[in-house]
């Protein structure tokens, strides 16, 4: 009883219309009925009503689950306003619409920039692995870089699809609080702004030991996620859809026997787990990939005139970049 009287706290909480001291009203007086209830009934002093009540409003809680559905027609925030289009694949010939090219000041002072970008799959040299941390050791924001020849980059993000004025909730996010969107953006855009604008702490480790064809089916991976969301909106949800799992998913269609680990969810432990499965850079220690990973400090001294990837990956293991100054 106390747990399904939890989830629906959950859900009246981030689900329900109506100005916030109604809700906040209407889950107190649940949660009032819903502890009043469980102890009696623990205690043998209740009656039948608070059983048939908490059964009522479990399944008219699962009904209104079942009927919320994610949407593309929300007033977004500027920074996920545009969805990432597929235009054309054609051989190695990869043509993408709607890659985001910010330019950031801070997190509200920016110039909004959407682009259009041709890649040659056959010049993809590399993959990065970035964990961005926002709050504590444990929690990171992943994502995947891809290397050209001609020393572009391109890196894939999984995030929430906010609307005007939202902010990301990690219990919300247990409750169809929000729709997901796959963003893919420039290295001086998405990577700056974690680091610079936001005052994140960010780590770039590269994948070892992927061969050509491994890249390429991972990239193909993320296209096909970002054609699924463009056909069809999805539900981020914390547990099972985030910014960590769809890595280890579309990983899994390369490896398929890619072991299930508590640190899918601990994201901040992530790379320890790239680690232990052998994809970092070898003979060199964690503690020394981390340390020289940590490229928070190359990016803020960056200038505008820098090639910024270049400039993070200074002293990276694996990246040839040279030595950090």
């Amino acid at each position: 009883m106390l747990l399904a009287a939890l989830w629906i706290t959950g859900l009246l909480a981030y689900q329900l219309p109506g100005p916030g001291w109604l809700r906040y009203l209407l889950v107190g007086l649940w949660a009032v009925f819903a502890v009043t209830g469980a102890v009696g009934v623990a205690r043998a002093r209740a009656g039948r009503w608070p059983g048939v009540l908490y059964g009522v409003a479990l399944v008219a809680s699962g009904i209104w689950w079942l009927l919320l559905t994610p949407r593309q027609d929300r007033i977004w925030a500027d920074d996920v306003a545009q969805r990432l289009k597929v235009v054309e694949v054609d051989g190695p010939r990869v043509v993408l619409d709607n890659v985001r090219d910010f330019t950031w000041r801070s997190e509200t002072d920016y110039d909004a920039r959407w682009v259009r970008r041709e890649y040659n799959l056959d010049q993809l040299r590399s993959a990065d692995l970035i964990l961005s941390y926002w709050m504590g050791p444990a929690i990171a924001h992943t994502l995947i870089s891809f290397g050209f020849d001609d020393g572009r980059y391109l890196v894939f993000s999984l995030e929430i699809r906010k609307e005007r004025g939202e902010s990301f909730s990690a219990l919300g996010g247990f409750f169809r609080k929000f729709e997901m969107t796959l963003v893919a953006s420039e290295e001086t855009d998405i990577v700056r702004t974690r680091t610079n604008a936001r005052g994140e702490d960010v780590y770039l480790y590269r994948l070892h030991g992927m061969t050509q064809a491994q890249l390429k089916a991972l990239f193909v991976s993320y296209l096909g996620e970002a054609r699924k969301l463009d056909a069809a909106p999805a539900f981020y949800n914390t547990l099972t859809s985030n910014c960590t799992t769809i890595v280890y998913e579309l990983a899994k269609q390369i490896a398929p026997g890619l072991p299930m680990d508590y640190r899918l969810l601990a994201s901040g432990y992530f790379a320890e787990y790239a680690r232990d499965l052998g994809v970092l850079t070898p003979g060199v220690p964690f503690e020394m990939l981390k340390a020289r990973g940590r490229i928070t400090d190359r990016a803020r001294a960056s200038h505008a005139d820098d090639d910024f990837s270049q400039v993070i990956r200074r002293g990276v293991p694996g990246t040839g970049q040279g030595s950090v100054p």
